[in-house]
């Protein structure tokens, strides 16, 4: 992927340098690829709200571009009346993961109450910030929680990880070392995990951070949340 950061007076130079002429998606496609030997197959041209700037989509990679392809800008188009970053809303968008589509056999799951509403969570055993919002989890009522080992932060991560899933009962074990730091057995025999299948579900969809929550209507979030929010999209979500 082509990495060319850009101040905004290059930006702004750019835009007004740009040819005046009518978009041809076509044209875009052309001279990029022409131009941009190392720059992955475009899979899609399209307007932004912004007159004179394309976006360029390349699987799950957003750029923009200019009404003919003379220059590729790369960063997020923020807008500021809303409040928006609209470059990562269609990011999100593009990564949406559908709940019914996850693998829930290779996830741990406890509940709390009727466990009506649902959440999916991706986590390292050596993440603090997991520790943390496995507590604030805990709080929230009529919820059930799939927790996907994703050991992604080197040291004993993998080690750890194999231990609390190849233990008798997976999911008391990871309660158990998450809130209360009890260490788990050490996985010796000859113990199938699913780690492999995690790793790369989450490349799919760009899961590269801990913890990552999925809620039932797709929505998904990188990094923790605080208690009110998480219950407040709870709600959203189950509707």
């Amino acid at each position: 992927m082509l990495r060319t950061p850009l101040t905004r007076s290059f930006l702004a130079a750019a835009l007004a340098l740009a040819p005046l002429a009518h978009a041809d998606e076509a044209q875009i496609r052309k001279n990029l690829a022409e131009r941009l030997t190392n720059l992955p197959k475009i899979d899609e041209v399209g307007k932004t709200p912004i007159p004179g700037l394309y976006e360029v989509r390349m699987g799950t990679e957003i750029l923009y571009t200019d009404e003919q392809g003379n220059y590729l800008i790369e960063g997020s188009l923020i807008d500021t009346k809303a409040r928006t970053n609209l470059t990562e809303a269609r990011i999100n968008k593009l990564t949406a993961i559908d709940f019914a589509s996850l693998p829930l056999k290779d996830a741990m799951v406890w509940k709390n109450g009727t466990g009506a509403r649902r959440i999916a969570v991706f986590a390292d055993p050596n993440c603090g910030y997991c520790r943390r919002f496995e507590a604030d989890l805990q709080k929230i009522k009529d919820v059930t929680v799939y927790t996907f080992l994703y050991p992604i932060l080197g040291g004993d991560s993998p080690q750890k990880s194999r231990d609390i899933w190849c233990s008798k009962e997976p999911s008391k074990a990871w309660l158990g070392w998450m809130l209360r730091s009890e260490q788990p057995p050490r996985s010796m025999g000859n113990c199938e995990t699913p780690f492999e299948r995690n790793l790369a579900m989450g490349k799919k969809y760009r899961i590269n951070g801990t913890p990552a929550l999925v809620f039932a209507d797709g929505t998904r979030f990188p990094g923790a949340m605080p208690l009110d929010q998480i219950e407040k999209q709870l709600v959203a979500s189950s509707k």
